[in-house]
């Protein structure tokens, strides 16, 4: 969750990154105008959300994360994104438009890798969410719902669904109902996992 300017800093650095976004020239940033990368757009957009939410408690700050959370709700219906504020750690890269539903309860940390038609939700009328660890992959289709934790360094493996929790790192996930099916190396899924 980002509590200041430098955490904000942070995270649109480690964002940028996670996307394989690099520091644009001027014909760069002519062809982004004309072509502009919503993806990234959105995901700006969030991490400003985030921070006037968390950090600017005046009138002002107060002002402008409506405005902010305006825009996030129009980038959210053109995109087929419903992503909460305050969920994803830094580094977070989205892959793909499409539908992507994240409970606000759940919790994921740094380096999230999350493609196209992915849930993560509560169960049963429970309001707990998953909360996924450091450097994971969620492949297109995976549903992950419930009271569960995934341990760092896991990719779960597109049309999983996952629904009990898996502490042990360096695994892919996959099935339904998901289980551990062998070990991975996080890095050759995610470069930037740390």
């Amino acid at each position: 969750m980002i509590t200041s300017k430098q955490e904000y800093i942070h995270y649109l650095n480690s964002d940028k990154i996670a996307l394989g976004i690099k520091n644009a020239t001027i014909k760069q940033k002519i062809r982004l105008f004309l072509f502009p990368n919503y993806i990234w757009n959105f995901q700006k957009i969030l991490r400003k959300s985030e921070y006037y939410k968390n950090c600017r408690r005046d009138f002002i700050g107060k002002l402008i994360y409506v405005y902010f959370r305006r825009r996030l709700d129009k980038y959210s219906l053109k995109l087929g994104f419903s992503i909460p504020e305050n969920v994803f750690g830094p580094g977070l890269a989205i892959v793909h438009y499409g539908s992507i539903v994240v409970n606000g309860a759940a919790k994921v940390g740094k380096n999230c890798r999350i493609h196209a038609s992915t849930n993560i939700g509560a169960s049963g009328g429970s309001k707990k969410a998953p909360i996924i660890g450091d450097n994971v992959y969620i492949g297109p289709g995976a549903i992950i719902f419930g009271e569960i934790t995934i341990g760092n360094n896991n990719a779960i493996s597109a049309n999983a669904t996952v629904n009990k929790t898996i502490e042990e790192e360096n695994k892919m996930i996959a099935g339904t109902p998901a289980k551990v099916i062998k070990d991975i190396d996080i890095k050759r899924i995610i470069p930037n996992a740390e």
